[in-house]
């Protein structure tokens, strides 16, 4: 078995974590997935930011674990969930790193969902 590379975010792919002071919130089928001010946004080389959730900010009675499973050089192995309530176009749709690497270690306990899997992503001004 091969080991997987690691590599370290640089100038030629920066990655950077940050808190973001906006009031996130996730919806599927009129339904208020993910709600949060906690989250972390990350940006990844030219990638549009993704927002990732504390888990605790998740409502996980209405996500169900996945087998699929993909691994990010940067990141590390990534585990993902399906909405059942948003139907076959979530499947898979949340993602989340349960032990990533050290260079993103703030993204530990959180999850993050495909903006084109979900109804909504709303970033709406703190309160």
């Amino acid at each position: 078995m091969t080991e997987k590379p690691i590599k370290i975010p640089g100038p030629d792919h920066p990655i950077t974590v940050t808190p973001n002071p906006a009031w996130i919130r996730v919806t599927v089928a009129g339904r208020i997935i993910a709600e949060t001010s906690n989250a972390l946004t990350l940006r990844e080389a030219a990638y549009p930011g993704v927002q990732y959730i504390p888990r605790q900010d998740v409502d996980m009675s209405q996500l169900e674990s996945s087998t699929h499973t993909t691994y990010c050089p940067y990141k590390g192995e990534c585990s993902y969930y399906s909405i059942p309530g948003g139907g076959d176009r979530t499947v898979n749709s949340v993602w989340s790193y349960e032990a990533p690497y050290a260079a993103v270690a703030e993204i530990k306990d959180h999850l993050a969902f495909y903006p084109d899997r979900v109804d909504a992503i709303e970033e709406l001004p703190a309160s």
